[in-house]
């Protein structure tokens, strides 16, 4: 599913010109990518967490030519899935696992 996928839906659910809802809709990404690049979490309820996680630097080998070099610090995107999202996925299967 695209952005533009999101705003002719929630045209059609909501009776709003496409327009009006793809500017929702990218304002809201915006808003969400701003948040993030900021340091900040981003917490969707039902959906799940958005945040940066920091990859510290490292030695790594190429296994080609087995020359070490050094990788950067980094921030990578991370996404957690929410509990109630995860439930409604994979069913009751987790619980029961984890009671056998």
């Amino acid at each position: 599913m695209t952005k533009s996928d999101i705003a002719k839906e929630l045209a059609r659910r909501h009776g709003i010109s496409y327009k009006k809802a793809l500017l929702i809709v990218n304002m809201t990404f915006e808003i969400l990518k701003a948040k993030i690049l900021n340091g900040e979490k981003v917490e969707v309820r039902g959906l799940g967490t958005f945040k940066l996680k920091r990859k510290p630097g490292r030695f790594v080998k190429n296994p080609k030519t087995g020359i070490e070099i050094y990788v950067k610090e980094r921030y990578v995107p991370y996404y957690k899935m929410s509990k109630l999202l995860r439930k409604k996925l994979n069913g009751d299967k987790e619980r029961e696992e984890c009671l056998t």
